[in-house]
């Protein structure tokens, strides 16, 4: 099935932090929040060029977030094992690392994908050695992976906006991170999963199976607002597809907000 359009009708929510109501303000996407997406590498996954389908979105290596990010991964590399990662020789040292045309820190690419994307061939197991890394000593994958790879799809975006009475408040925006979050980029993607029906399979919405992804992004306080939110949606919904009696004179008996209805067109639900 094609991909969805990027602008479509979305049901968004805004709430203040409950852990700083005064200075950040949340505006979180219900719509994507609450669709079944899920990741399905090695299991359909096209990959974002055809000429590495099973490097998944892994095909151009990982820019860090910030100077802590690449810290954090560099500790995590020195803890990986041959039986994790496939390219361990070729990544010793200071190996596994290379600069972007703009002189910028990122993961490198071997053979057609990041340095740490072990192939099918692989004894260990297909993917991200991270992963392998992660499951042996027991802990979520957010704390050894890069940013950007344990984030996707996730988009937090951050604005700051002077109110008319003066008052500045941070306003933090999570959404889908679409092909237009990858930039001029993105329109040369030759498949890609957060808008695609294929990848939208879950049993389970977003805001449950990224649970720990947005606990870290938003915090525990804010989170639990936001699943809130989501819930009241999936309950919206769900009410609004059952079977309705007929009011006394014909019609609706009762009156349904239709804005609360804009369900991701990738979502079969």
């Amino acid at each position: 099935m094609p991909e969805v359009e990027l602008d479509f009708p979305r049901h968004w929510v805004e709430f203040a932090d409950p852990d700083n109501p005064d200075v950040v303000l949340f505006r979180c996407d219900l719509t994507w929040l609450t669709s079944n997406w899920t990741c399905i590498y090695g299991n359909g996954c096209k990959g974002i060029f055809k000429e590495e389908p099973d490097a998944g979105c892994c095909t151009l290596g990982a820019h860090f977030s910030d100077a802590e990010d690449k810290v954090r991964v560099s500790e995590a590399v020195k803890r990986l094992s041959p039986e994790d990662w496939e390219h361990h020789a070729a990544g010793r040292g200071k190996r596994w690392l290379e600069r972007d045309d703009e002189g910028v820190w990122k993961t490198r690419v071997v053979s057609g994908a990041c340095i740490f994307s072990n192939s099918a061939t692989f004894e260990g197991g297909m993917g991200c050695a991270f992963h392998a890394l992660a499951r042996r000593e027991g802990v979520p994958a957010l704390e050894v992976k890069p940013d950007v790879c344990w984030q996707l799809p996730i988009s937090r975006t951050y604005e700051r906006v002077t109110r008319d009475d003066g008052t500045e408040v941070l306003i933090v925006s999570v959404t889908e991170f679409s092909r237009r979050q990858w930039g001029a980029g993105g329109h040369a993607l030759d498949w890609y999963c957060s808008g695609n029906t294929e990848a939208h399979v879950a049993r389970v919405p977003v805001y449950e199976s990224m649970r720990e992804e947005l606990v870290e992004l938003m915090g525990a306080s804010a989170y639990e607002v936001l699943s809130e939110h989501c819930r009241t949606r999936e309950a919206v919904i769900a009410a609004a597809r059952r079977p309705r009696p007929v009011g006394r004179h014909g019609g609706e008996p009762a009156f349904i907000d239709i804005r609360s209805l804009a369900i991701h067109p990738a979502d079969p639900r």
